[in-house]
């Protein structure tokens, strides 16, 4: 055991806490993932899997859990606070300018990058990692992107704030409640587009209404390009593009104001700031891992 092994104590006092407040499913569900996990971790061969995984799922199971915390026992919700910042450090509502004049070929650029991409890119990321990078830089990956993750939906608990299309829907004038609902933003033109309701019922229904900040698309993008651009140098135009990108999609859609992206970016840059000193060393001359 050693100091860093404080960080699987906090992830049992996290699940433990997840354990109690969750209402569905239910106890003997609960029980069998925690029993499925307690396995995994117990045995050394999917302990590889399990326990890099650990994050990722500690994430995954609070973002799922915010529906069942009470709105009593819950902060006050920031309505202006964002858009002040904004207009402070910026000089202007840059989300409001960029959601200005829509379109339909701006919505279908906004939407691949925010609604497709932003949900598969993890995937394709740590399969590049476990085939072009050094062996063992897929666990790093693995629990800086989960701690990152974490970190975000704990920052959006304890600090809540409405996102830009609440402006447009309730105005700056009216007190956020967490009986209000989500709203897809700019994603309900892709649904009548394609004349689904795909965006408007998994926005409606999001157990995290207010977490606008920081922005964990911004935070998701930019720590995947930085641990690309680790492994292969020449992809750092690319990942820039990227995440020029997805922040033009996060304001063209009203889901986030530029001081959430950049406080997602900061998150993602002190993450890998961490990993930085568990990285494997990248030898430019293996082209994948079967070299190394």
């Amino acid at each position: 055991w050693t100091i860093y092994d404080i960080q699987y104590v906090f992830l049992l006092i996290l699940g433990v806490f997840l354990f109690y407040i969750i209402g569905t499913p239910g106890i003997f569900l609960k029980l069998l993932i925690v029993c499925i996990f307690a396995i995994g971790l117990y045995f050394p061969v999917p302990r590889k899997f399990f326990l890099p995984f650990l994050p990722i799922a500690s994430w995954l199971v609070l973002f799922y859990s915010c529906r069942f915390i009470p709105g009593a026992n819950r902060p006050h919700i920031y309505v202006s606070v964002l858009p002040a910042l904004e207009n402070i450090l910026y000089g202007d509502n840059l989300s409001v300018i960029i959601a200005k004049h829509t379109n339909t070929v701006k919505d279908l650029l906004a939407w691949l990058p925010y609604g497709v991409i932003h949900f598969t890119l993890p995937f394709l990321t740590s399969a590049g990692l476990w085939w072009y990078g050094p062996p063992g830089i897929l666990p790093v990956f693995s629990k800086s992107f989960g701690y990152m993750n974490l970190a975000g939906v704990l920052t959006q608990l304890v600090f809540p704030c409405s996102p830009p299309w609440y402006e447009y829907t309730y105005g700056m004038n009216t007190p956020a409640e967490y009986t209000m609902p989500g709203h897809p933003g700019g994603l309900a033109r892709i649904d009548k587009l394609f004349g689904t309701d795909t965006y408007t019922k998994t926005f409606s229904g999001s157990p995290m209404v207010f977490g606008a900040f920081p922005s964990l698309h911004s935070g998701c993008a930019i720590i995947q390009a930085l641990f690309i651009s680790y492994v292969i140098p020449k992809s750092r135009p690319f990942g820039f593009a990227y995440v020029m990108w997805i922040w033009w999609a996060c304001m063209y859609l009203t889901h986030h104001y530029m001081v959430d992206l950049v406080g997602g970016g900061f998150y993602a840059v002190v993450a890998f700031w961490c990993a930085w000193d568990y990285l494997p060393s990248v030898n430019k001359h293996c082209r994948n891992r079967w070299d190394y």
